[in-house]
C-alpha cells in the first residue's frame, strides 16, 4: 500500500510542469505590494504567457518599478503604444478575472 502511494506521488511530481518565472512574475514578487505572493504572481504570469508577447511582458513588468511608464503608454499618441495598451488592457482584465 505504501509503495503505491509513493509511486503515485512520484508520478504526480514528475508529470507536473515546472513553473518558470517570467518577467511579470519576477516583477510582481519584487514589488512592495502587500498582496504580492507566489501563487498570485505565478497566476498573473500564466495569464501573461497566454495574452502577451515576451516583449510586451517585459514592458508591462517595468510598470511595477515605475507606474508612471504605464501612464505614459496609456496617454501616448503613438499607434504602437496604442496597440500595446489594448493588449495590456486585455491582459489585466483576464488576469483580474482568472487570478481572483
Amino acid at each position: 500500500m505504501i509503495n503505491r502511494i509513493i509511486i503515485a506521488a512520484a508520478a504526480v511530481a514528475l508529470t507536473t510542469p515546472l513553473a518558470v518565472a517570467g518577467p511579470i512574475d519576477s516583477a510582481c514578487m519584487r514589488s512592495d505590494r502587500a498582496r504580492a505572493n507566489a501563487p498570485l504572481c505565478g497566476c498573473i504570469q500564466q495569464v501573461a504567457n497566454q495574452t502577451l508577447s515576451r516583449g510586451d511582458q517585459r514592458r508591462a513588468a517595468s510598470f511595477f518599478r515605475d507606474p508612471h511608464k504605464a501612464q505614459e503608454a496609456r496617454t501616448s499618441k503613438s499607434g504602437q503604444d496604442n496597440a500595446f495598451w489594448s493588449r495590456y488592457k486585455r491582459f489585466t482584465a483576464t488576469a483580474e478575472a482568472y487570478c481572483r
